[in-house]
């Protein structure tokens, strides 16, 4: 009983540490997400309809990937209303480059990203920003002429923030968000307080620091199974950094884990066939890799 009750001390004192680093930016990512999902939603996804009408060509990327990013709808709500962009013709590379962004970012999760400081937060946001643009410009270049998304079946997803109350309504979605985030966001804190107490520091940093290329290949793979929510994994990445860590390990596990989450890939095996499905698997990795090497190129001089 002494060694469990000495065990469980000791998990909690780095679960507080944990919380305490991170708690503030979990609690304002979520005010954030809700304001925007309550009060800016409609305007972002007008914002986006409103391209189609401009002869914007291959630019029109770029602020798709910006609108991507904005949203804060989740994939299973960012694929009705792409559905209903392609019915009323949105460009097919337009569309890649918003669906490849918001799978990566979004407002909430970038507020969380602030926990892990300022040159992870730009190296996070610049790194799914650009990948919503690769995405867009590969779909432009390599399948002009034929579509690469199926969105048949798919209707706009009915908007639930709708009561007259402008302040019930945030209130509502901010508690949906609660619900959504914080078991996994609790879970994290969990695991990383475990990783901190029996996975010694110097095996972290074998693994994510000292050998960058292996490095690099372990958080491409490790994120895709330890990659439930966004904000759960925050915490890991505090403690795997503060470990040896690099920077470009981190960026690689930031892109593979949303990219490749079960739930993700469930969505958008949906709307792609087989091989064009593989082609997505390939590009998140590729990306990723590339990204993790060029950030610790830069960041290693």
């Amino acid at each position: 009983m002494e060694i469990l009750a000495r065990e469980l001390i000791y998990f909690w004192y780095y679960f507080s540490v944990q919380l305490s680093q991170i708690a503030i930016y979990w609690i304002l990512g979520m005010i954030l997400g809700s304001l925007i999902s309550v009060f800016g939603r409609e305007k972002l996804h007008s914002m986006f309809a409103a391209l189609r009408d401009r002869d914007l060509g291959i630019l029109g990327i770029i602020p798709a990937s910006l609108i991507g990013i904005a949203s804060p709808l989740c994939m299973y709500g960012t694929i009705p209303i792409s559905a209903s962009f392609a019915e009323k013709g949105m460009e097919e590379d337009w569309l890649a480059a918003f669906m490849m962004s918001s799978i990566l970012l979004n407002p909430q999760l970038l507020f969380y990203s602030a926990a892990l400081g300022p040159a992870a937060l730009i190296i996070r946001f610049v790194s799914c920003f650009l990948c919503g643009i690769s995405a867009g410009l590969l779909v432009r270049f390599f399948f002009k002429g034929r579509k690469f998304f199926n969105f048949k079946g798919f209707e706009e997803a009915t908007n639930r923030d709708i009561d007259p109350n402008l302040f019930l309504r945030f209130i509502k979605n901010l508690w949906r968000n609660v619900k959504a985030t914080g078991p996994a966001f609790l879970l994290g804190i969990s695991l990383a307080a475990l990783f901190q107490r029996y996975v010694p520091a110097d095996v972290m940093a074998s693994l994510f620091g000292k050998h960058r290329g292996f490095g690099l290949l372990m958080a491409a793979t490790v994120g895709v199974p330890l990659y439930v929510c966004g904000g759960g994994t925050i915490p890991l990445l505090i403690s795997w950094m503060g470990n040896g860590m690099s920077l470009g390990s981190a960026a690689a596990f930031m892109i593979t884990g949303p990219a490749m989450k079960i739930t993700n890939l469930g969505a958008v095996k949906i709307i792609l066939g087989i091989k064009d499905f593989a082609l997505y698997l390939a590009f998140a990795i590729l990306f990723a890799l590339c990204t993790g090497f060029l950030v610790d190129f830069a960041f290693f001089l």
